[in-house]
């Protein structure tokens, strides 16, 4: 059996009728670019995640560092964030032109771990940037408390976990922005590149509404500024998936509660963890396994069952060729949390389109791994 990564083709599929009916729209107006519909979706993703601004942007990074620009954070300061993420996370910092500062994960949520934020803060400091990792939530509470106390900015990297929450908050409720990634591999994906700035500030909206657009207030009048403009194309995408999120989050939840289930007995690797009472969303599911050496060994085993079975940085930041030591960066304390899980993690297949069969095959695939180990 063939079991896939993502089920893109079949997502399409089953809400075809609703996609096409957008993109026609869009087409036959001419508008492709800051057009109505562009428009009309980030009203309905605001009104979804409940701020008061959303503007569409080019993609995700874009979303983080037009963000650190419209704060004003840039050359001389330092933003703290988790080593265990994504290289844009550090990368949208760098393009700001400030400093990224890598603090580890907390071992069991893989998300920034709050207790080693008070370290990190320099009379430099401007923001920190949490990521919600896999699609969990971080402390979001513990960071924003640091962050008041310290007069810092809060800039959320939700591109993993559109639709989670926590147990006492909702994303966006204890930050300054929160920045999204839409590329297609994410659970609310269009069919390229896009992102999101979402914010209740009217000076943060302004300020990413005029950078996006090469710096234009109105038609002709341009100052500094970028091209990263999400099209109305894929706002036409995004607006008709979007009516499907919480249902297909619920089909990502109850398949990885299969996957719990089908796997609870296995002793060779550890199932993931999800925080009591928050909305994991399940971006991705990951295994931990005991080394790297076994990881890529059962990476390959379940690949050649034909599971696509996928390795997700595995290569921690610091460690990758271009990572810029020096003024481009900071690290405080040991990253042993994040280098271990560079080294062991494995993601399954998990989409709201997967079959029973084909989540029973995995298990049972898994489940022959484990056993082979012992």
């Amino acid at each position: 059996m063939k079991v896939s990564f993502y089920g893109h083709v079949r997502q399409y599929e089953n809400i075809k009728a609703e996609i096409d009916a957008n993109m026609q729209e869009v087409i036959m107006s001419g508008n492709f670019t800051l057009g109505p519909v562009g428009a009309r979706f980030e009203t309905q993703a605001a009104e979804y995640f409940g701020s008061k601004h959303a503007i569409g942007v080019g993609n995700g990074t874009d979303a983080l560092w037009l963000s650190l620009m419209a704060l004003g954070v840039g050359e001389g300061d330092e933003v703290i964030t988790n080593a265990n993420t994504f290289f844009a996370t550090a990368e949208a910092i760098w393009i700001a032109g400030a400093t990224a500062v890598l603090i580890d994960c907390d071992p069991k949520t893989k998300c920034i771990d709050p207790t080693l934020i008070e370290a990190a803060i320099t009379p430099k400091t401007k923001a920190i940037m949490p990521v919600h990792l896999y699609g969990q939530c971080a402390d979001m509470p513990a960071i924003s408390k640091i962050a008041k106390a310290n007069d810092l900015y809060v800039i959320e990297d939700n591109a993993q976990a559109i639709d989670g929450a926590g147990d006492t908050f909702k994303q966006g409720e204890l930050s300054d922005v929160t920045c999204t990634s839409y590329i297609i591999q994410k659970n609310l994906g269009c069919f390229g590149d896009g992102g999101m700035v979402f914010t209740d500030c009217d000076k943060v909206n302004a300020e990413v509404r005029r950078l996006r657009n090469h710096g234009s207030t109105a038609r002709n009048h341009h100052s500094y500024g970028f091209n990263s403009r999400l099209d109305d194309l894929q706002a036409g995408v995004l607006s008709a998936k979007m009516k499907h999120i919480s249902a297909w989050t619920d089909q990502r939840i109850a398949w990885a509660k299969n996957y719990d289930k089908g796997l609870a007995g296995v002793k060779s690797f550890k199932l993931p963890y999800a925080t009591p009472g928050y909305r994991h969303v399940f971006h991705l599911y990951v295994l931990e396994t005991a080394d790297e050496a076994t990881r890529d060994a059962m990476v390959k085993f379940l690949q050649d069952a034909g599971i696509d079975a996928k390795t997700h940085y595995s290569i921690a930041i610091h460690k990758q060729a271009g990572f810029p030591w020096g003024k481009g960066c900071r690290i405080v304390g040991s990253l042993e949390n994040a280098e271990h899980n560079a080294k062991t993690c494995v993601s399954l297949p998990l989409f709201p389109e997967l079959k029973q069969e084909e989540a029973d095959y995995v298990i049972a695939k898994c489940i022959e791994w484990d056993n082979a180990q012992a």
